[in-house]
């Protein structure tokens, strides 16, 4: 089964980490993620840039309207995703466990990805 990990973080935690940390944690994720997928598991997966970035788009009345920013306003925000494949819900909670990203204030959201239309 394929899951989604979202990675959400708090920008301004996460800002204030110096550049070295950052860059730190970023580059142990990315072999991180280099080790998944030599695994066979990794299948895919970016960083976002930061919402400030972001454009939201709503169908209000019929008319499409956006707006600067993300959807919801909330205390962390989506900063990337990966795409595994798992046996189950218990070995994708493994994986994002040891995701080094955890150890930058990040947490990880794991969802099973639907395949087909809603049920």
């Amino acid at each position: 089964m394929r899951y989604m990990l979202l990675m959400y973080r708090d920008e301004k935690l996460w800002g204030e980490l110096s550049r070295e940390e950052r860059e730190a944690i970023y580059h142990q994720a990315v072999e991180f993620s280099e080790g998944l997928r030599k695994d066979g598991v990794f299948q895919a997966g970016d960083p976002l840039h930061l919402t400030s970035t972001a454009t939201t788009v709503r169908l209000k009345n019929g008319k499409t309207i956006t707006t600067d920013g993300p959807f919801a306003e909330t205390k962390e925000q989506l900063g990337g995703y990966s795409i595994i494949e798992a046996k189950n819900l218990d070995e994708a909670l493994s994986v994002a466990a040891r995701n080094p990203l955890l150890r930058g204030g990040h947490s990880i959201e794991v969802r099973p990805i639907r395949a087909g239309p809603p049920q």
